[in-house]
């Protein structure tokens, strides 16, 4: 079976989307519409940017929008040629729109078995726009095409009062409860939960679901990672309109995936300088940082059902299963050296910048006050 070779997490920088979730920050910074730039790429492009030959053997493509990742119609069509390369991608989205799951669900089986979607149940909008039937009819279309799926909540407070409706309803439409994350307050460096409550006491509420996801996240949830992360190396955050690639999300430009000619960047972040990892649910599990001890992808994914069926279907289960570190090889103590020297120094530049930039913002605000 395949092993996961390098993780591509493949960002759509538009915030166009139908719904207004509370929690997302495109909501929080009033940021809707803020990206108007049109996708302007071809699928040839596309197939040609994701050739598997650039990256050595199967990756694991996450693909993600700021707003809505099916908002625009040649989603579709990039998605089918990333997976005509091989490789393995699992695309985020509200699932409401329902005529891209009738264009997906006719793709080839061999396709479809490698697809996998995380179905994010934002359900005070499903609620308030009337499309939870809709929502969970694509969420099984999908599933009966032969795709994998998962079916992810991000709790806000104002939704305590529905727990027992989505796990009632989660149960009858996807023979399981869904999936819990935390939700995170972006606006923030240090990325505290997004909530009322403390992270102890948002834990013990929507732990209930017994989600083996909310249990990691919590784990790890600020906690600084001192392991040596292989994030640049193993891979990389790729803007699909402009092809900008970075190490991870906040990090410096350090190549193109559509100069076709130059060789995919491996270097390593070494060290990390934000509070905790990001989306540790997803880079830690599939083994960015081999040192640390995580569950498997497939453990935070999946979920069997009553009937004793999976969300996730084989070939998917059993490559969320693989780690990074099996088809990669390890650095030595002198490499991982090198490395994390030059993290330090980037960290250092990095807090120069942010204590040379605050007295300019509150001075720019002074004087616009003024004016």
């Amino acid at each position: 079976m395949d092993k996961v070779k390098k993780m591509l997490l493949v960002h759509i920088p538009t915030g166009r989307c139908n719904f207004k979730c509370p929690y997302c920050f495109i909501t929080l910074n009033k940021a809707w519409e803020g990206d108007r730039d049109e996708l302007n790429r071809t699928e040839d492009e596309i197939r040609k940017a994701f050739d598997m030959k650039r990256f050595g053997g199967p990756c694991y493509v996450n693909l993600c929008a700021s707003g809505e990742t099916l908002i625009y119609p040649q989603v579709v069509g990039f998605l089918k040629a990333i997976l005509e390369n091989g490789h393995y991608v699992e695309l985020v989205t509200n699932g409401s729109l329902t005529q891209r799951f009738q264009e997906i669900s006719k793709f080839p089986k061999e396709l479809l078995e490698r697809l996998s979607f995380k179905f994010s149940l934002q359900y005070t909008e499903l609620l308030r726009l009337g499309l939870m039937d809709t929502f969970f009819e694509n969420v099984n279309l999908m599933r009966s095409s032969g795709a994998s799926i998962n079916v992810e909540l991000t709790p806000v407070d104002e939704e305590e009062q529905y727990i027992d409706e989505i796990k009632k309803i989660c149960k009858e439409k996807v023979g399981a409860w869904c999936h819990i994350t935390i939700a995170r307050d972006d606006r923030d460096e240090k990325i505290p939960v997004l909530s009322e409550h403390t992270l102890d006491e948002y834990y013990n509420i929507w732990s209930t679901f017994d989600s083996n996801m909310i249990d990691f996240k919590k784990s790890v949830f600020q906690q600084y990672r001192n392991e040596f992360c292989y994030a640049g190396a193993w891979s990389l955050y790729i803007n699909l309109f402009t092809g900008d690639m970075r190490q991870c999300y906040q990090k410096p430009v350090c190549g193109n995936i559509y100069d076709y000619n130059r060789p995919i960047p491996e270097k390593p972040v070494g060290k990390c300088h934000l509070s905790h990892c990001y989306n540790a649910h997803m880079l830690m599990t599939l083994g960015l940082l081999p040192d640390a001890d995580t569950p498997t992808y497939t453990q935070i994914r999946n979920r069997v059902c009553e009937d004793g069926s999976e969300w996730l279907q084989p070939k998917v289960k059993s490559f969320f299963n693989s780690k990074l570190s099996e088809s990669n090889e390890l650095y030595s103590e002198e490499e991982k050296k090198k490395y994390i020297k030059e993290a330090k120094s980037f960290i250092r530049r990095r807090k120069i910048k942010k204590i040379i930039k605050r007295p300019i913002t509150k001075i720019s605000g002074i004087i616009n006050k003024e004016k």
